[in-house]
């Protein structure tokens, strides 16, 4: 049990005296200072680690795992190319409120069709809780990037790049804790989309084949793919901006500055379109959710849409970023403290709101153009105003049974 730069002697201290308890096949580690965030944790922890092992197993500390997770996957290093056997992130606490239940409603897509998906291609993400990595390939490929805030995925890739394999399986074996608040459910999947623009950066040169590695077209595919959905937020942001900046010129000065041309308009548009399509779809056929589950996974996935965006841009544009914990068990947030939650985007919303305002109030009646750009606006503030909506139920503690947290079993030919 390794833990690092926890201040409080409160915290650990507990969590030493038990291990004690358990006898020597238990051993604590708190170290501080230690460089390296979580992977400087793990790859102190693989260092104090007997040399004779051959699979090291990773759990977050609050997970708890069934106790047949090691004896039913171990077995899938049978084969030698196996180095990464991942089971999903899963977690008991959905039913603890609304707001949870809807990011266990999003967070079930990518565990259930798009890591499904991936697995088809020997493409998963790899991630840093319930994984199992053959040890020599940690000695002789690559350990967790300690310049990486999202070093479970880099080693995946990195591994990948070697020319091992993974499997992937969709059974639960240990749930842990979702974020309490919606200000951590932004903070996680900023960290989740910074540190993947940090390792398409880092890797592209292996991704796009110009460096040579054993990636395979798949693999490449998804991995570039897999992220485009993320870097579309941040151009889509940029967009935003523009289209702001643009509408002000319109309302200030209509002879010199027309509508956008509709051509503009329908790409955004278009884009919006097969998003709520393509989620509405998959989440009803494939991930076994009913239409309440799917209309409140659709709302937490738009409300990160700006959260996204923002990490990209930033994630594209700088090296590095601290790693952010995300914190469990905290207290939940008042009804002020969550409009400062969503603070950036009530401001966007209410900034598109009135644009689209303005701008139908040019007497122009007969532009289409015009009138498609009224709708754009309308439409470029509904991501915004979902993260208004997400940060107001993380604040009033709705009971979980209004979203559900019960799935039925999706049809296994559509997941595949």
């Amino acid at each position: 049990v390794i833990d690092n730069n926890t201040r409080d002697e409160a915290v650990w201290r507990p969590v030493e005296a038990r291990c004690a308890e358990l006898g020597p096949r238990f051993r604590f580690f708190h170290v501080a200072p230690l460089e390296g965030f979580k992977a400087g944790a793990l790859n102190f922890a693989l260092r104090q680690t007997a040399k004779d092992v051959g699979i090291v197993a990773v759990i977050d500390s609050d997970y708890v795992v069934d106790p047949d997770w090691l004896k039913t996957l171990v077995p899938e290093f049978a084969d030698p190319q196996i180095a990464i056997v991942q089971a999903p992130q899963d977690y008991r606490d959905a039913g603890e409120s609304a707001f949870k239940a809807m990011a266990y409603a999003e967070y079930r897509g990518f565990f259930h069709v798009g890591m499904v998906t991936r697995n088809e291609r020997n493409a998963i993400i790899q991630h840093g809780t319930m994984t199992l990595v053959r040890r020599d390939v940690l000695d002789n490929v690559s350990r967790w990037a300690e310049w990486c805030i999202c070093e479970d995925a880099e080693l995946g890739l990195s591994i990948f790049e070697s020319g091992y394999g993974a499997h992937y399986t969709s059974r639960s074996f240990g749930k842990g804790l979702m974020p309490d608040t919606f200000i951590d459910f932004k903070k996680q999947r900023f960290r989740w989309a910074y540190g993947a623009m940090q390792i398409l950066k880092a890797h592209w040169a292996f991704l796009n084949g110009s460096t040579r590695n054993q990636l395979a077209p798949g693999q490449r595919y998804h991995f570039i793919a897999g992220w485009l959905p993320w870097v579309a937020d941040g151009f889509n942001l940029l967009f935003n901006f523009a289209a702001l900046a643009w509408s002000i010129l319109m309302i200030s000065s209509p002879i010199e500055y027309d509508a956008p041309l509709m051509m503009f308009s329908v790409l955004p548009l278009s884009l919006f379109v097969f998003k709520i399509v393509k989620l509405v779809h998959l989440y009803r056929s494939a991930v076994g959710a009913s239409v309440r589950q799917t209309i409140a996974a659709a709302l937490a996935g738009l409300s990160l849409s700006h959260t996204i965006g923002f990490a990209v841009l930033k994630g594209l544009a700088t090296r590095s970023e601290p790693f952010f914990r995300t914190p469990k068990n905290a207290s939940r947030q008042g009804l002020r403290r969550a409009f400062g939650a969503a603070r950036e985007e009530t401001r966007m919303l209410v900034a598109l709101l009135l644009a689209s305002f303005g701008v139908s109030q040019i007497p122009i009646t007969t532009s289409p153009d015009l009138k498609t750009w009224v709708v754009v606006l309308a439409i470029q503030a509904v991501p915004y105003a979902c993260s208004l909506l997400v940060s107001l139920a993380s604040a009033l503690s709705l009971p979980g049974w209004l979203v559900g947290t019960s799935y039925r079993e999706p049809d296994a030919a559509t997941v595949a």
